[in-house]
């Protein structure tokens, strides 16, 4: 995992070559709606695409994580399917019923049963390089993602020039990233992690949370302002020695919501066991996204060596689909 970790921007630099060279079919009729259904590592990047676009897509964006579509989607949906491995039911059960609403579907995927749905049906589809395990694989997904709004002309181009940025100040900063997150997991180690940051960037928050979960193989949750103001601040009333907290923040986060950080992270200081502030770096959302994740993927894997498991092993997430394809859908 930690060279996978450490693959990171020659992975975006693989990807964006992909992008290049992706050739999809012109909507027949105007986009009104997208859905982005994956699961997982394949998934998320459909989130913090949601986010990222917030403010510049001029059509809605759901997400989708479970065997269903909403009833919405019709000829007007652009759906991407997005499933690393090609095979996960859930995703491959949208992608069904999404053919069968007559929607523009288009496929990220590195092969499996997606492809060869999309091969029979003459579904568009990008191919992407398989082998590993798909939550160390954000960087090809997430791109693909980026290219096929371009390529549907509902984005423009600028998003190439965030990508090396990106690229650039990862590799130069590499060193420093590894310090600043080893000292985070040394914060959280023995702890049962709370992330809380801006509603606009939950989904960097969700990443680390799965990151948490599948590296270190430990339990954690994660809460956004001003959300959790209205509720989940009320639960910090008592000490909480085994619960540390660590917020992801950005300097241009809205700024109602940084004086309600500033008002939480005095709270929760007097009852958590660590309060740590991270802060992103970049001048785009891209770029302030992909640094974060980044850090927070390495944070992952030094706790994953702090308790001392490996980061690769998801035997019981493969024992449940073991147990569902002895009946499959």
């Amino acid at each position: 995992m930690d060279e996978l970790i450490a693959g990171f921007t020659n992975q975006i630099k693989r990807a964006v070559s992909i992008g290049e060279s992706a050739k999809l079919k012109k909507n027949r009729v105007p986009v009104r709606s997208i859905l982005l259904s994956g699961l997982g590592g394949s998934g998320i990047g459909g989130t913090i695409l949601s986010n990222i676009l917030r403010d510049d897509l001029g059509v809605p964006i759901v997400i989708n994580k479970t065997y269903h579509i909403p009833a919405f989607v019709d000829e007007n949906t652009l759906v991407i399917v997005s499933s690393y491995s090609g095979n996960t039911e859930e995703t491959i059960s949208a992608m069904m019923q999404a053919y069968q609403k007559n929607a523009h579907i288009v496929c990220i995927t590195s092969g499996g049963l997606v492809k060869e749905y999309a091969d029979i049906h003459k579904i568009d589809y990008i191919q992407i390089d398989g082998g590993m395990p798909p939550r160390a694989c954000l960087g090809f997904s997430f791109v693909q993602l980026l290219y096929i709004l371009y390529g549907l002309d509902l984005i423009q181009d600028g998003f190439k020039q965030s990508l090396s940025k990106t690229i650039e100040r990862l590799d130069t900063e590499e060193t420093e990233i590894r310090g600043v997150a080893r000292a985070i997991a040394e914060k959280l180690h023995g702890t049962l992690p709370v992330i809380y940051a801006d509603a606009a960037f939950e989904g960097v928050a969700i990443r680390f949370r799965q990151q948490i979960n599948e590296n270190a193989k430990m339990l954690c949750w994660h809460h956004v302002v001003p959300e959790m103001n209205h509720n989940e601040l009320v639960g910090w009333a008592k000490k909480q020695e085994d619960i540390s907290v660590i917020f992801l923040r950005n300097n241009n986060d809205y700024e109602r919501n940084q004086e309600r950080m500033e008002f939480t992270k005095n709270i929760v200081g007097k009852y958590a066991a660590e309060v740590v502030e991270l802060y992103s770096k970049g001048d785009t959302d891209i770029e302030r996204s992909l640094y974060m994740i980044h850090v927070c993927d390495w944070v992952s894997y030094f706790l994953a060596e702090l308790n001392e498991v490996d980061a690769i092993e998801i035997n019981v997430i493969n024992s449940l689909k073991n147990k569902l394809a002895e009946n499959p859908l």
